[in-house]
């Protein structure tokens, strides 16, 4: 069965129009202002495609809306033998021509978000990076896209370069703890006094137990077959 031609469902230029000047009305409603941070390549790798040497030079703010808005997505905060790992996702909505308007008319050749830029989220104070680009969020209403969806991940810091301008951002990791003793430390059981951290201990944490009974179970003796220190003769 044929659809009624005397509906125009995929070229109707202003009934496009209207649609996507509601989603950016809704959006300029109920999002929050974002800074979208731009990655340059600093030493691409051309066997490995890769950048080693990230540079973020430039910032551009406009509006988006918070998809997920019950609260932070991901793994969260947890424990792994890498130590303290925070896994917080989040996905931001911006219309296509917010988008257009504010980064593209300004770089020619972004014509949509890309994945690998930051976006620093003022409310929490946290930078996220774009890790993929949904552009079939919504599914051609009247035969346009109106919106990209950002899903984003909490940026874990491996020596990117910040040039922005931006004082908040390009002193972000300035006084980031790589080791993060102070964090691990504030986990532990008993532990503030004894570590020297009296702000955030965890209470109810057995952390320093776990490792002080590790400690005595672990045996590196030479009669240990899987002792670091075993010396296997060759008679």
């Amino acid at each position: 069965m044929a659809t009624n031609v005397f509906f125009n469902n995929y070229s109707n230029f202003n009934e496009q129009q209207l649609i996507e000047d509601l989603v950016i009305e809704s959006i300029r409603m109920y999002g929050v202002d974002i800074i979208y941070i731009k990655r340059s390549f600093g030493g691409l790798d051309r066997v490995f495609n890769e950048d080693d040497l990230p540079l973020y030079d430039e910032t551009f703010e406009f509006e988006a809306y918070v998809k997920n808005v019950d609260g932070f997505e991901g793994e969260g905060d947890f424990l792994s033998k890498f130590g303290l790992q925070i896994r917080d996702t989040i996905t931001f909505t911006v219309a296509n021509r917010t988008f257009e308007r504010f980064v593209t008319r300004e770089v020619a050749d972004m014509i949509r978000p890309r994945e690998g830029d930051l976006i620093y989220f003022p409310l929490s104070e946290k930078m996220y990076e774009i890790k993929f680009v949904e552009h079939e969020g919504i599914f051609y209403q009247t035969g346009t896209l109106q919106t990209y969806d950002m899903r984003c991940e909490l940026v874990e810091y491996s020596g990117q370069r910040f040039q922005t301008g931006r004082e908040p951002i390009d002193t972000y990791f300035d006084t980031i703890d790589t080791s993060n003793t102070v964090t691990l430390q504030a986990l532990a059981n008993t532990a503030g006094d004894q570590f020297g951290v009296t702000d955030g201990a965890d209470n109810l944490a057995r952390n320093y137990v776990f490792e002080t009974e590790g400690d005595n179970i672990l045996d590196f003796s030479e009669t240990d077959p899987f002792s670091e220190n075993i010396n296997i003769s060759d008679s």
